[in-house]
């Protein structure tokens, strides 16, 4: 390689690094929370002093938007199956002391038009795609990038399986043994379900269909197989750990989960406190703070204007900004009794599921004085609608860890969340927020109706905007708590940070 190795002696000492394997990474490629999450683990670590590099694949959308990416000069080879596979290595070039990232190629692979598929459904040899990927950089690159005992942090199923190499056909390779290995779950819904035939693909071998690794219901699961060869596992929140470990919030992996006892644990995402701050934003119409309110109610007004709904300051005005599918809870909205009668206002902004998009768009019309949607989502719009509204919306079906209920308290902006997951671990109800329990609409309207009522009464509202504004939510703190599960990995795999 052209490029420094990652722990190179002039590296900070006493910290063990480490290797995050990701498919998304902002600003490079981002279809949800994945991207920032790890972007804000990595940038932190980094800035604390361990040497940190994030490695993803080389998409085509990622090529065309950052010409200055290079070659490191590495190439190799590696045998999935039957065939031999041929990858590069690039790099972007940053500061020293930054995340160092780099992008593995393959044009076959990795130079289409999306990340994980296009037209709505993924590309069908994605198991081909990734299997690749995590075989390359466990083969190829870790060898040349890191040199003393490191952290592997593998995300989501389409990283997993750098861990089942790593752990298996690779085991006796001096990598493998430097190597301890940490799987983060953001989303357990997606798993990676293929037929039994895709082992051959892979290179794997047959032994590993097996109830304890790869095998799950006639298929091969390869998250379940990341899990078993994994030295520690986390998830986003506290509260989705125990979740994953029941039948009703497992996605068919309970029984794994709660296999790994002791190895699972929950650590929060944070959010970059920096750029959602209100008393510097920039896209917003006012700035303010909780010592001085007064440019809250002139953002509000503001997006009232934009949304052409009556500029009033004595009605609530709930917003939610998310990717419009079930998960998010868009049953519950349309199934809403009170949403049109209640006196206040709602904004709806994203894009996804057309079947959910009409429906809101027809709810609209019918209440125009009182609802308004956006289907197109960018961050400015992010930025204004937590600023101006009085109150966010997350009445999800499930939400591992959500950030967006963490950067509206930072604007005082007060969530209405169901109590599951990270929602459950960052809103107290009647402090910071609102909480509801089941997964219905009339759940879902007597949290909104006690939100009214509690509008109405100004100094109460106040206290509970100044109270969540002062919660802290940073990746620092986040930090910390990886470097605990760092070395318990390190440990268990008798390695020392």
């Amino acid at each position: 390689m052209t490029s420094v190795p990652l722990d190179d002696p002039s590296s900070a000492p006493g910290q063990a690094p480490v290797v995050h394997l990701c498919a998304e990474y902002w600003p490079y490629a981002r279809t949800g929370g994945l991207a920032e999450a790890v972007r804000g683990i990595a940038t932190y670590q980094a800035r604390g002093g361990r040497p940190t590099a994030v490695i993803m694949p080389f998409f085509r959308p990622v090529r065309e938007r950052f010409d200055d990416i290079r070659p490191t000069g590495l190439r190799g080879s590696v045998r999935m199956g039957g065939r031999v596979e041929t990858g590069a290595l690039y790099e972007q070039p940053v500061e020293e002391g930054d995340v160092r990232v780099f992008f593995v190629e393959h044009d076959d692979y990795f130079e289409r038009g999306g990340i994980y598929g296009e037209g709505g459904g993924d590309y069908p040899d994605n198991f081909r795609r990734f299997g690749f990927f995590c075989r390359f950089v466990t083969e190829v690159v870790l060898p040349r990038l890191v040199h003393n005992p490191f952290v592997l942090h593998a995300h989501d199923w389409h990283t997993a399986l750098s861990l089942v190499y790593l752990r298996t056909v690779l085991a006796d390779t001096s990598t493998a043994r430097r190597a301890s290995t940490v799987l983060t779950v953001h989303n357990a819904g997606y798993q990676g379900h293929f037929g039994t035939e895709v082992l051959v693909d892979l290179g794997l071998p047959a032994s590993l269909y097996h109830w304890r690794y790869l095998e799950w219901y006639d298929r091969v699961n390869v998250l379940k197989g990341g899990l078993a060869f994994s030295d520690m596992v986390t998830t986003v929140s506290p509260a989705h750990a125990k979740e994953l470990c029941t039948p009703d919030g497992g996605f068919g992996l309970h029984g794994a989960f709660a296999h790994l006892g002791g190895r699972l644990v929950g650590v929060l995402n944070g959010i970059d406190q920096g750029v959602w701050d209100p008393a510097t934003d920039p896209e917003i119409a006012a700035p303010f703070h909780a010592g001085d309110l007064s440019g809250k109610p002139t953002c509000k007004a503001w997006l009232q204007e934009a949304l052409h709904l009556p500029i009033d300051p004595d009605v609530p005005l709930f917003g939610m900004a998310a990717r419009i599918v079930e998960q998010k809870g868009f049953d519950l909205i349309l199934g809403s009794q009170v949403m049109g009668r209640l006196p206040a206002q709602f904004l709806f902004v994203g894009e996804g599921d057309p079947r959910y998009q009409d429906a809101l768009a027809r709810f609209a019309a019918r209440f125009r004085d009182r609802i308004a949607t956006r289907f197109e989502f960018t961050e400015r719009r992010e930025h204004r609608m937590i600023a101006g509204c009085d109150a966010l919306l997350m009445p999800s079906q499930y939400e591992p860890c959500g950030l967006t209920q963490m950067r509206s308290q930072r604007y005082g902006t007060l969530p209405l969340v169901r109590r599951v997951g990270g929602l459950a671990d960052t809103v107290e109800d009647g402090v910071t927020g609102f909480q509801f329990d089941d997964y219905t609409s009339e759940s879902f309207d007597g949290a909104l109706v006690r939100a009214v009522k509690r509008y109405e009464d100004p100094d109460a509202w106040t206290t509970m905007m100044k109270t969540a504004m002062a919660n802290d939510f940073s990746w620092p703190r986040r930090v910390r708590e990886y470097d605990v599960v760092y070395r318990a990995a390190l440990e268990r795999s008798g390695l020392f940070a």
